[in-house]
This record gives structure tokens, sequence and C-alpha cells, in this order.
């Protein structure tokens, strides 16, 4: 076993970040105001570039930008100057991020960037380096200390990198007003996305599926529909498909308790006539809670003319990873 203090190791690079992040609070001034500014006055996308350590942050900052209502990617400068600068267009603006803010890669495409009228906010720990100078907006990331002892490996610098762009991120979500559907229509396959466009009509059963007896069908029809169709209910209709009642596993439980006559009853003379219902853009989330709250397993969708055109159940639900 190695006698070297790892917790004494680790505590001090959380603590020599947390001091670089809090460093940041101050800087969040004019300068931030006038980057948010120019980023929402562009038509375009929002292109994000940086070397190495830098690189790797400023594809997670233009990912978080995407999906919070900037569009924006990341593009390789290395790669830009071999062709990938083609992505980059009039009315687009450019995050360029480099600590020292004098990676050549960055400063080759410079005057490319600046012969498209293309906005430029730079990310350095050095104010007067070339980029920062060549900048619109120049925010500083500096910090006093890399937590690496040696001050080769970029950790702090890199911490606040990415805090910095988190503000960024942040403060334009809230002035462009983007809300959690928003949010949903970028997270499609994530459970947010789910809860906020999932729809009763995009995982109801349809047409045959729909357990659905007349009035005048007996109990025993009744309870024969509801084991084939497996929903633990049945609908009762008239001759024009219009929705009369409802009759489930707990109703039957109901009747026994009540003495009905299982044999000779109509099972419109049992069904309960005020079932609950939706229509077929309701959500699924939504009808989750329906069914929790009235702790039934599954929903009538009804269609404008009140006729039953689909049922969601429970599972279908869980299936679909609404929770």
């Amino acid at each position: 076993m190695s006698d070297f203090d790892f917790i004494h190791s680790g505590r001090r690079t959380i603590d020599i970040e947390q001091q670089a992040v809090g460093a940041l609070r101050e800087r969040i001034d004019e300068r931030f105001t006038r980057a948010c500014e120019v980023l929402l006055g562009v038509p375009g996308r929002v292109i994000v570039t940086g070397m190495g350590k830098s690189g790797h942050i400023g594809k997670k900052i233009a990912a978080t930008l995407a999906s919070t209502g900037t569009p924006a990617f990341f593009v390789h400068p290395g790669e830009a100057s071999h062709g990938d600068l083609g992505m980059i267009t009039r009315g687009d603006a450019v995050i360029a991020i480099s600590y020292s803010g004098n990676s050549d890669e960055i400063i080759t495409l410079l005057p490319l960037i600046k012969r498209l009228g293309i906005p430029i906010i730079s990310m350095t720990g050095r104010a007067q380096s070339p980029l920062a100078e060549e900048a619109e907006v120049n925010l500083d990331i500096s910090v006093a200390t890399e937590a690496c002892p040696l001050a080769l490996a970029p950790t702090a610098s890199t911490t606040a990198t990415l805090v910095t762009g988190d503000a960024l991120a942040i403060a334009l979500l809230e002035a462009r007003g983007f809300t959690a559907e928003d949010f949903a229509f970028s997270h499609p396959g994530g459970t947010l996305g789910r809860k906020l466009l999932l729809r009763a009509e995009d995982i109801m059963h349809r047409g045959a599926a729909i357990p659905r007896v007349a009035e005048g069908a007996s109990l025993s029809q009744a309870l024969l529909e509801m084991t084939q169709k497996g929903f633990g209910m049945t609908t009762i209709v008239d001759e024009a498909e219009h929705l009369l009642g409802i009759y489930t596993d707990g109703d039957l439980r109901r009747s026994i308790d009540r003495g009905a006559d299982l044999i000779g009853a109509r099972i419109g003379d049992l069904m309960n006539r005020t079932p609950k219902t939706i229509d077929a853009h309701t959500l699924a989330a939504e009808a989750l809670k329906i069914m929790e709250d009235k702790k039934i397993t599954a929903l009538i969708v009804l269609d404008e003319q009140k006729r039953p055109n689909g049922v969601v159940h429970m599972h279908d639900i869980l299936r679909a990873g609404i929770i």
C-alpha cells in the first residue's frame, strides 16, 4: 500500500478549482453582456473552436448552447484550415477558446473570419494576447494557478472555461424565453422529451383492439370481450358507436358485492356511465397522472363525436419510458 495522501491531493485540486470558479463571478460584467448581445443578434449559428483541452471544453459548450436554444456546433481549428472553414458562413458568430490566446491554428483563421465579417468572442487567460485583441469581446478565463503541480496540464483553467460557457448558455436561454417544451424538442429521446412530446395518439391501441359491446349485451358477453382484449375493462357503445359507459374488473367485484343478477343482467344496467376519458392529443404524462389519481390502469380515448377511438393502458406509458 502507498503512503501517498490521496485525500489531501484530491481536496487540494477541488479547492484550487473552486477558487478559480469563484473568481469568475466578478468578471460577469459589461463584457459578458456584450458577448450575450452579439450571440443573440446573429441570424446564423455560433461556431465554437479550440485546440487540445480547450477544444474538448469547446465541444461541450457548443452542445450546451445547441440544446438550450442557441444553434451551435464545434469546428476543429486544424481541420478548418483544410476545408472545414466552409462550415462558417456570413451571419454566424465564433467563440474562439485559447488560454494562451496564441494558438497558431486559431490565429491562422482570424484574418479569414474577419474577412467574412463574422464577430469573434474570445475566451482567453491573457487579455493582451493576439486572439483577445482581435476579438470583438474577450472573456477572461484566467486562473491564479492550475491544480496540476507541474503547471502543465490544464485543470483549473478548463474548469473556468466550462463554467463561463455555461454562464453564456444559460443567460441566452433566459433571454430567449426558452421553455421546457423547447428543450424537449432538442431532446426527443430523453425522459423530459418523452414527457413533453409523447401524446395519447402515439401509444394508444386502435380499431379492433378496443374492447366494446352493445348496451344490451349480457354480462358474460362483456366479460368475454374484456378477457379477449386484455385491458381489464370494456366500453359500452350505442348503435352509432357513441360511448355510453364502461365496465371494469372493479365494477364486476362491486356487482358481486351488491348481489346483482350476474346471469340475467344486461351490461347497460351495470356499467359506469361517467368513465374518465381523454382525447388523442392528451400528453401521455398527463394520462399517467390521471390514472394514478383515479387509481385506474386504462383510459378511453374519444374522438370529437365522443366515440372510442383508442385505449391507453398504464403498461403502454411505462414501456414508452415516461417514468
